[in-house]
């Protein structure tokens, strides 16, 4: 089985490239059922998509990379070209390494942030609800949450770190003098502006308005910080009321317009409007940065500030880099059993059938009135001599070296490695051309060894696949 990612991120792609590959919660199902499709093997598929990241996790017995990331760059309306010169390919354990980082915050924009484990859960949920799911995928994101976890608990990667949403504060406060005189205006109710409403309302501004698609969702947060609530439909009318504006919804175009926004500047007599964009694609145009006495900042703008403090912290990463190593060899230990699986998977079948076809010879020994001690004798006979039979043909063909690698084979998995010495071996007393010893296990040194043609092998006589059981008077 192979597992592998790939994907773009703040530091690999600009935001509008970022923008194009942005996808909301609801456009995971027929994402992930598209792009499983156009694969020949159909892969377990997890899409993570969040502000600064979009990456694509896959598994199955062969690694097509090339295949999803061309598959998502006609998704995203770009060439292969482009998409493969600013994203990053990851197989197996560098696969592996990069989810359980990803979940622990040090691939994070803000060194330690807590949101995007929150987003990877939210996307395995997506995944899972659309079928895309499996058991190896599954075993990827579980481990990557308990490394996450112990990563959080056991160092202090996430002390002191700065959220976009508290960065958004400190600009504004660098502009405006006192942030108790201000109006600030936050477009969407998501997590991030939740996060960005609390942050603001700690400094206690003049108003809070909310304005959002549907008023019900907007009312409930605007009912936890006092908040006026306004339809989307009249934000550019009422542009001009507010110093601050912060926008994050899940629009795929801007809802804030260079003409909005020039027509507030006007009706507010250039009095300075602070602007943080922290969605991706933009909320808010990218010309509108370049009007005098506008202040317009994006996600990607706010990376110096989140930055600091993060040398302070890098014993912590040290300490979660030894953390997720171990998770990862754990990882990549379970992912190698699993290629014993359709072996597994096999034997099993094979002892089943054994089992049925002795459990079906015993019904008809009794049916025929043969005494039960007999039939279930003759059952235990069947089934060793089945079970056996490969074994010890194997014991008996090829040279002396293949032969004491088999033995040592066969020592290790039916002795548990106690191989019999030289004078715990007896000699068949049957006359059997050849003469071989047959080896008796420790403690049962004075057992007589059954010689018949079916419990041992001479080279040039091999038993039946299926031999009749044994001792029996005829019908």
């Amino acid at each position: 089985m192979s597992v592998w990612a790939l994907g773009i991120n703040h530091t690999t792609a600009p935001l509008d490239l970022r923008g194009r590959f942005a996808f909301a919660i609801d456009q995971v199902e027929p994402i992930l059922k598209g792009l499983r499709s156009s694969l020949k093997r159909q892969p377990e598929a997890t899409l993570l998509s969040t502000c600064n990241r979009t990456e694509i996790y896959c598994a199955s017995d062969r690694s097509d990379i090339d295949h999803t990331l061309d598959w998502l760059a006609h998704h995203g309306g770009v060439s292969p070209a482009l998409l493969r010169s600013h994203a990053y390919t990851l197989e197996n354990d560098q696969a592996a390494r990069h989810a359980f980082r990803v979940a622990s915050g040090l691939d994070s924009m803000v060194l330690g942030e807590p949101q995007i484990l929150g987003q990877m859960k939210e996307a395995v949920r997506a995944a899972e609800d659309a079928g895309a799911m499996g058991s190896t995928l599954h075993q990827l994101f579980q481990r990557s949450f308990s490394v996450a976890k112990e990563v959080r608990s056991s160092t202090e990667i996430g002390a002191h770190s700065i959220s976009m949403a508290a960065a958004s504060v400190r600009l504004a406060g660098q502009l405006f003098e006192d942030l108790g005189d201000i109006r600030v205006l936050f477009v969407g109710a998501g997590e991030m502006i939740d996060l960005a409403a609390t942050h603001f309302a700690a400094k206690n501004p003049k108003s809070m308005t909310v304005a959002n698609r549907t008023l019900e969702r907007g009312e409930k947060l605007a009912s936890r910080f006092g908040a006026e609530v306004m339809r989307l439909a009249d934000l550019p009318s009422r542009l001009h009321e507010f110093d601050a504006v912060i926008s994050c919804t899940a629009s795929t175009l801007p809802i804030i317009g260079l003409g909005a926004v020039e027509r507030a500047v006007k009706l507010r007599k250039h009095r300075p409007m602070f602007m943080v964009d922290l969605a991706v694609p933009r909320d808010i145009e990218p010309e509108v940065k370049e009007l005098p006495d506008i202040y317009l900042y994006t996600v990607d703008d706010l990376a110096h500030v989140v930055q600091t403090g993060k040398d302070s912290r890098q014993a912590a990463v040290a300490q979660a880099e030894v953390i997720i190593d171990a998770g990862v060899q754990n990882f990549m230990h379970w992912l190698g059993q699993r290629r014993t699986v359709p072996l597994i998977q096999q034997l099993n079948a094979q002892t089943d059938a054994w089992r049925a076809a002795e459990i079906a010879r015993a019904k008809k020994l009794l049916a025929r009135g043969e005494p039960v001690d007999t039939v279930l004798d003759a059952l235990s006979r069947g089934l060793t001599q089945k079970m056996l039979h490969g074994t010890l043909a194997e014991l008996h063909a090829g040279d002396a070296g293949s032969r004491e690698a088999t033995a040592q084979t066969v020592s290790r998995l039916f002795l548990r490695g106690n191989l019999p010495t030289e004078d715990q071996s007896v000699s068949c007393a049957a006359p059997h051309r050849g003469h071989y010893p047959l080896p008796v296990p420790a403690g049962f040194a004075g057992a007589v060894p059954d010689c018949s043609p079916t419990r041992i092998f001479p080279d040039e006589t091999l038993s039946p696949p299926d031999p009749g059981p044994p001792d029996l008077p005829p019908a």
